[in-house]
């Protein structure tokens, strides 16, 4: 049984969500807002986040029903995301390495995952920002959202409610870990195609050929040929 909880502030649900864990058996517990104010992204980064056009969810589930690595994880929550936002566009949707969302080349969702003991159970915490109704991103070039690349305009607690109930049932059985890599594979942002990615400070072309099951992407660099790199290890340009 799925819970999803509600609060009209908050500094990040990430953080916030603990709270809503009160029971032995808590499990599929979410916590979502329109205004957040101190989201967080992967390796330190902030999300920011438009107060009402946006959404910051977080989902919390326990680490037992999951026998896959975290990487795997992570990548098969990608996918279910990367689905969902696909299904509702009825457009293309891409995973930028490792964990942002792409539409029509603009960033509209970024995912944090993390692992909590909370009440004396393993938890994963997966949060994940959507730019739904956001209009001006500023000088995020690389930013939009659903209504900036679609024109579509969602009702936010609509789409936070179907956002719940298809990650619900698509966590609650995980396909193979081959199935895993393979599908977050086919939806790599730029896979197979020339881009450029800034390393040490320069800049050079490359292919992405694809991610592997410890976390890394392998590239194949115009000038060092095909190597594999951690997360901030190189930047790709779009």
């Amino acid at each position: 049984m799925s819970q999803l909880s509600y609060l009209k502030e908050c500094s990040s649900t990430n953080d916030e969500i603990s709270k809503f864990l009160l029971y032995e058996n808590s499990d599929f517990v979410a916590l979502h807002t329109f205004n957040q104010t101190q989201g967080r992204g992967q390796y330190g980064n902030t999300w920011s986040s438009a107060p009402e056009k946006n959404l910051a969810y977080t989902l919390a589930v326990k680490t037992e029903n999951f026998p896959l690595s975290d990487f795997l994880f992570n990548y098969y929550t990608a996918i279910v995301i990367r689905d969902f936002l696909a299904n509702m566009t009825d457009n293309s949707v891409k995973i930028k390495w490792p964990n942002d969302i792409i539409l029509k080349n603009k960033k509209i969702a970024g995912i944090l995952i993390e692992k909590k003991k909370i009440n004396q159970k393993n938890y994963f915490i997966i949060g994940a920002g959507f730019n739904v109704l956001q209009e001006n991103f500023d000088e995020l070039s690389s930013a939009g959202s659903i209504l900036t690349q679609t024109g579509m305009r969602f009702n936010l607690g609509e789409f936070t409610l179907s956002l719940h109930d298809f990650l619900v049932e698509k966590l609650s059985k995980a396909p193979s870990e081959d199935n895993i890599m393979n599908l977050f594979n086919t939806s790599l942002f730029r896979k197979d195609e020339i881009s450029v990615f800034e390393l040490n400070e320069r800049r050079q072309n490359g292919i992405i050929k694809n991610a592997d099951k410890n976390g890394n992407l392998w590239i194949d660099l115009e000038n060092d040929g095909l190597l594999s790199f951690y997360h901030k290890e190189i930047k790709l340009l779009y």
